[in-house]
């Protein structure tokens, strides 16, 4: 689907806590002109997380708010808004950001907040879903975008990659192979979004005027 070229830019913010190997797709993918619009600012609750180091390479802006300095998590979340808020965001993308969002901060970015999990939802909300999916003998895995509701893992599903379970696989081998998915289609859903061919309805999510699955669309 072709973009109107005087559609704005879409301006994004990416909320990381470690290595924003996730971030890095996305960068490539605005380099790329995949995606029509501009990261205004990569936020870290960690000094020390790696993706800020991949955003100052881009010339991305960078900001860090350790949720240490705040006596809960309201008074986090609170701080974080205005953080967010400072930068004029279209859309706000967690990538790897490792912190549970609070209602308020929620429904301030609802329908414009994705997030990627590792599992194939509704299946293995939360953590360890590599381990969870081999001690289930589970046939496959995958990773799953979706918007940010105030459940956990539970918002609707935008897009799953399936990886099939290997018989020898390990948490670790099965984290790498889920991994290259993710970089695909992570950027894939912030490109549909960019382009104003997503939206989020109550409980589900919309593509080019199609009410999507529960499980999303497909590649």
């Amino acid at each position: 689907m072709a973009v109107d070229v005087l559609q704005k830019p879409t301006r994004i913010v990416v909320l990381i806590s470690g290595s924003g190997s996730n971030l890095q797709a996305i960068i490539d993918a605005v380099a790329a002109k995949q995606i029509n619009g501009e990261i205004s600012a990569v936020i870290s609750n960690r000094a020390d997380a790696y993706g800020l180091v991949r955003a100052s390479k881009a010339n991305i802006a960078t900001a860090v708010l350790s949720h240490k300095e705040f006596a809960s998590r309201e008074d986090y979340d609170s701080a974080l808004m205005q953080k967010i808020d400072s930068f004029e965001p279209d859309l706000v993308v967690l990538a790897g950001f490792m912190r549970i969002l609070t209602p308020s901060l929620v429904q301030n970015y609802l329908g414009k907040m994705l997030n990627i999990h590792p599992s194939l939802l509704p299946k293995y909300q939360g953590l360890n879903t590599h381990q969870r999916a081999l001690d289930a003998n589970d046939k496959e895995h995958g990773v799953s975008v979706h918007f940010v509701t105030e459940e956990l893992d539970g918002g609707p599903v935008v897009l799953q990659a399936k990886v099939d379970i290997k018989a020898d696989d390990t948490a670790e081998t099965l984290a790498e192979r889920v991994h290259k998915q993710e970089h695909i289609i992570y950027p894939l859903v912030v490109k549909w979004f960019s382009e104003q061919r997503l939206t989020m309805e109550t409980d589900y999510a919309v593509l080019d005027g199609e009410k999507l699955p529960i499980s999303g669309a497909k590649l």
